[in-house]
């Protein structure tokens, strides 16, 4: 849950990193956070249903809940995967 914005997110796959969504960490839902607001140049938003991947590290992310906030790992926005295009069905 981001203390930033509304992003909520479901890992996929894990890794020994700290998410972060408009420039703040991200904490789990139901933590007790104040309210912080957007980091410049990391308020790009989110996407309900995107998977969103940190490369170098492996981390995989699924948007639950769109936000105004950027995710990231050490202020780096993580990378949108791209939907697997289906076969036709002729």
């Amino acid at each position: 849950m981001s203390i930033a914005c509304a992003t909520e997110v479901m890992v996929v796959r894990g890794a020994d990193v700290t998410l972060e969504c408009g420039g703040h960490p991200m904490v789990a839902a139901g933590a007790a956070e104040s309210s912080r607001s957007l980091v410049a140049g990391l308020d790009q938003g989110s996407l309900l249903g995107k998977r969103y991947v940190h490369v170098a590290s492996g981390l995989q992310v699924l948007c639950v809940k769109p936000g105004d906030g950027t995710l990231s790992v050490a202020g780096e926005p993580l990378e949108l995967v791209a939907s697997k295009q289906l076969p036709s069905s002729d």
